[in-house]
């Protein structure tokens, strides 16, 4: 059972919600069939062409024009066009490769610096933290739960010459697996229209440990025949559920760790309950349009001129329900039964932009923002006399711009924006200086400010639980930083980045009621990153090695960081059956050192500093197979297959144990119709 807005919905109302779905897909598909042929034409202007892909797709007839025959035409995979949020366009990729590899999981990200909890679609544990973001506006609460939620830096649109379809397969724990459908199609040059789905339901091997997750998008891209106006729209729902345990008991802990042959059938070790969840909701409705005033391409004297507007409406909710108290593990409670804490967020944002380039001058862009807010809850509580409001809500007003100009292999960019007026204050610059010396070697430094708010729940949180009630006014989070990159794929790829952060906010347990709640550091925070990567070939044999080292300076120890993250991969690669079928297969090596690793809060839906327990400091060693047969790449692999051997002292937060040996396998299979 899952619960939305406060509905039971059984499983057989899911497996409707799904069927319709394939109807719909099914429904779109047929117009995908059904469209003319003289739309496989394509726009050759944003094509970016890369001479190591050159695969085709298929043949199919298009009418010429001057004799009216139909002639054999075969469409390049450069044609299949993704555009991101900011407009930069590449094209669908279907090559194997290591890197595909890496982001072959529930998030379709690498996972590098990230450490999964033992359930496919539950939260993962951060190993290195991006501490500069230019978002002017405090985060939504419940950041574990984010992981997955697709915010608009998530969503590309698509131009394709024939319908594409691909399709996302994965095995998961118990009784579940993950599918990501998607379909694309161009009715026209001019429209494309897009919907995905991505559903993941798996039970785990512990108690209480379910996931049942979606993510619905719909998308649609326009422009006109003149190409003056353009429009990028989507609709996004998701709903993110996860039941809770509160990780193992102490005694469950140490049967866990003597690996007794007994306890290795995880759902006989007892979990702190078994009658909470949490759900992460959301919808988002967005338009990105443009309307170009002057367009003029002169080899001379090129120039242009648009007003781009962005209006994005998202509503939101995260809510936490357990059947009994747990005043043992969270502290008194107002009620004994039934908890039910419910936050919302209504978040309406309007951008309008003023865009201008040629060739002299760059590219440069004036923009001035609204963000509408209302942030809360339906209750006001009364602790101790003090009466701890229900909402945050208001509007903000924001301006900004961006620059970016380039001579030959020198660009340089800039980016700045702040409130001006509103009860949030924030700022941010963004200044990027980089320098092509040829197709393999780039050189980048960038210094970065900023000033926000911190999360929407460090200031203002209601709970049934007593102690899980406050109103705080923070002052705002301060970073400064210094970043240098350099990219090369026959040297070296090398990220060093140098933070300073002050007033930094986060969870910990508070020393008086040994319960978690969110504080301010009072002195500053130095943090050092440094990041290489290289791949070494030898023939058909490859090492990939990616090293991180990190060190912090924090004489409050609130910001804590493994200090060195490794992966290693050892794989073979090549073409067999006459290049028909290409394969991989190694063994991939992680690592971490010992640290203070953070906590987990299942009612806050957080990540809490502590500084009690030592975890991580275990390896992790992976082997896998994949293969590819035209555009479908198969995955086998066998994950954390040194975890009989090497000791069960594995953790990704206190008391939450990371996964155990297992095999799983699925496919990424595209459609070129």
């Amino acid at each position: 059972m899952c619960i939305i807005r406060g509905t039971k919905i059984s499983y057989n109302q899911m497996l409707v919600k799904k069927i319709v779905f394939i109807i719909i897909i099914t429904c779109i598909a047929q117009l995908g069939f059904t469209q003319d042929k003289r739309f496989i034409k394509i726009d050759k202007e944003v094509v970016k062409d890369n001479p190591t892909i050159n695969d085709s797709i298929r043949k199919g007839s298009n009418k010429a024009t001057s004799n009216k025959k139909n002639k054999d035409r075969i469409a390049k995979i450069q044609e299949y066009l993704l555009i991101s949020h900011l407009r930069d366009t590449t094209y669908v990729d279907t090559t194997l490769t290591i890197k595909k590899e890496y982001k072959y999981n529930y998030l379709r990200k690498d996972n590098f610096n990230r450490i999964a909890f033992a359930n496919m679609g539950q939260t993962y544990n951060t190993l290195s933290k991006d501490v500069f973001s230019s978002k002017l506006m405090p985060l939504f609460a419940a950041r574990a739960r984010h992981f997955n939620y697709m915010e608009i830096e998530d969503i590309n649109y698509y131009h394709v010459p024939t319908p594409l379809t691909e399709l996302f397969y994965k095995t998961a724990f118990t009784q579940g697996q993950l599918l990501d459908a998607f379909f694309s199609v161009n009715t026209s040059p001019q429209l494309n229209l897009s919907i995905g789905y991505k559903g993941l339901r798996s039970l785990g091997k512990y108690q209480n440990q379910l996931t049942s997750t979606g993510n619905f998008r719909f998308i649609s891209s326009y422009k006109t025949k003149n190409k003056r106006y353009t429009a990028n729209a989507h609709i996004v729902m998701q709903d993110l559920l996860n039941e809770e345990n509160g990780g193992l008991k102490e005694n469950s802990i140490a049967l866990f760790q003597s690996g007794e042959e007994e306890f290795r059938d995880r759902g006989v070790l007892e979990v702190n309950f078994e009658d909470a969840e949490n759900i992460l909701i959301g919808k988002r409705f967005h338009l990105d349009h443009r309307y170009n005033i002057i367009n003029k391409k002169d080899s001379l004297n090129s120039s242009a001129l648009n007003i781009n507007h962005i209006m994005s409406f998202e509503d939101k909710y995260y809510q936490y329900d357990q059947a009994r108290a747990q005043d043992s593990i969270f502290g008194t409670a107002f009620q004994s039964t039934e908890i039910w804490d419910k936050v919302t967020l209504e978040h309406f944002y309007n951008q309008l932009q003023l865009n201008y380039s040629n060739k002299v001058v760059g590219e440069v862009q004036f923009n001035v923002s609204n963000d509408n807010y209302n942030y809360g809850y339906n209750k006001i509580v009364v602790l101790n006399d003090n009466i701890i409001t229900n909402r945050l809500k208001g509007n903000i007003y924001s301006l900004g711009g961006k620059y970016e100009k380039q001579i030959k292999g020198f660009r340089i960019k800039g980016d700045i924006g702040a409130n001006i007026s509103g009860e949030f204050e924030g700022n941010y610059l963004k200044a990027e200086a980089s320098y092509s010396f040829n197709d393999d070697l780039e050189l980048m430094a960038q210094i970065n400010r900023s000033s926000k708010a911190p999360s929407y729940n460090t200031l203002l949180y209601q709970s049934d639980y007593v102690n899980y009630n406050w109103r705080n006014r923070f002052k705002n989070v301060k970073t400064e930083q210094l970043a240098f990159q350099l990219k090369s794929k026959k040297l070296i790829n090398l990220f060093v980045d140098f933070s300073n952060i002050n007033d930094h906010v986060y969870f910990a347990r508070d020393e008086v009621v040994n319960l978690v709640r969110p504080f301010q550091n009072n002195e500053s925070i130095t943090y050092l990153r440094v990041k290489a990567n290289k791949e070494i070939r030898y023939k058909n044999i490859r090492l990939d090695n990616t090293v991180m080292y990190q060190k912090v300076e924090d004489n409050n120890a609130v910001f804590n960081v493994p200090e060195f993250i490794t992966r290693n991969t050892l794989y073979y690669s090549n073409e067999i059956f006459k290049k028909s079928l290409s394969f991989q297969t190694g063994v991939i090596f992680n690592y971490f050192s010992s640290y203070n690793m953070n906590g987990y809060d299942p009612v806050l839906a957080e990540f809490y500093t502590q500084n009690e327990q030592l975890l991580g400091g275990f390896p992790r060693v992976d082997l896998f197979l994949n293969a590819k047969v035209r555009q479908t790449r198969v995955y086998f692999k066998a994950e954390h297959l040194n975890a009989p051997y090497t000791g069960y002292d594995y953790f990704t937060a206190p008391n939450y144990p990371y996964r155990d040996f297992t095999i799983r396998f699925g496919l990424v299979w595209n459609f070129f119709l």
